[in-house]
């Protein structure tokens, strides 16, 4: 058996890997479409623009959702201020809406305390994320976004196996060991198939407080190497904004007021109409 490139639409191998079934959504659900934000690394920022393309899309007049599928560090529930717990309908779980009508699903829902740390091991978390998308009532969702674990691991590679992905956007920051670990992810989606939106560059500068001058308090960013690298877009580079940080922390992302990612909405809606 030659070695696998992970291209199965070069590959005549039958492998475990072309086999895998996507999993099917429960009789009362339906998602139009579903976005994969990912990253090479945690801490580049993934759950804030997660949850900020959720409340651009929502505001446009679609029905939006989001899969909280960074089992061991969800912090989306936080964001949208939400502390009660998911709900069943006796067969289903019922996912639990923001203030905006936004659904969400994440492992914070299930818990009696949102501190509790999750130590299960990598099966046991790709299992909960399928059952994030088989065993929830997805009402009628225009756009879904999961907001993926870090890296190129298994929980990843269950995701974009077992889900519908259409596309994902993938979040970076300006140093150059970060890109680096972008090309990972790169990598992964293109030979998985999975087309990539485009790159989200987050804490790209800082703005002076007196003059309003940008500044790069990373040095030369090397997001738009990678994206001319692999001939994607760079849908947004997001400064080191205060302001944001405060809602996330008190709840109220649905309040913010920028035009960071109008660009990758833009995108979403020309891309995947």
């Amino acid at each position: 058996m030659s070695e696998c490139t992970h291209d199965c639409s070069t590959c005549s191998e039958k492998c475990s890997s072309r086999e895998i079934p996507k999993e099917q959504l429960n009789a009362l659900s339906s998602v139009k479409h579903v976005i994969g934000v990912v990253s090479g690394k945690g801490g580049v920022g993934k759950s804030i623009i997660t949850s900020m393309l959720a409340v651009l899309m929502q505001r446009k007049g679609y029905k939006t959702a989001i899969l909280d599928a960074d089992i061991t560090g969800p912090s989306i529930p936080k964001n949208f201020g939400i502390k009660e717990n998911a709900m069943s309908n006796g067969e289903f779980i019922l996912p639990v809406s923001s203030k905006t009508g936004i659904d969400i699903m994440s492992i914070n829902l299930l818990l009696e305390d949102e501190t509790r740390p999750v130590v299960w091991r990598g099966p046991v978390i790709a299992g909960m994320v399928k059952q994030f998308w088989t065993d929830v009532v997805w009402n009628d969702i225009d756009y879904m976004f999961i907001d993926m674990p870090p890296g190129t691991g298994d929980v990843p590679l269950t995701v974009f196996q077992s889900l519908p992905i259409e596309a994902i956007v993938v979040v970076t920051t300006p140093q150059e060991l970060v890109s680096m670990i972008v090309e990972k992810a790169a990598n992964m989606a293109k030979m998985m198939n999975i087309p990539v939106l485009g790159l989200v560059e987050n804490m790209s500068y800082v703005v002076c407080p007196d003059c309003g001058k940008k500044i790069h308090i990373f040095g030369e960013n090397k997001t738009n190497q990678v994206a001319e690298k692999f001939g994607y877009d760079v849908l947004g580079k997001l400064p080191m904004d205060g302001k944001l940080t405060a809602l996330c922390d008190k709840g109220i992302i649905e309040l913010m007021e920028n035009d960071y990612l109008d660009k990758a909405v833009e995108a979403i809606e020309n891309k995947l109409a």
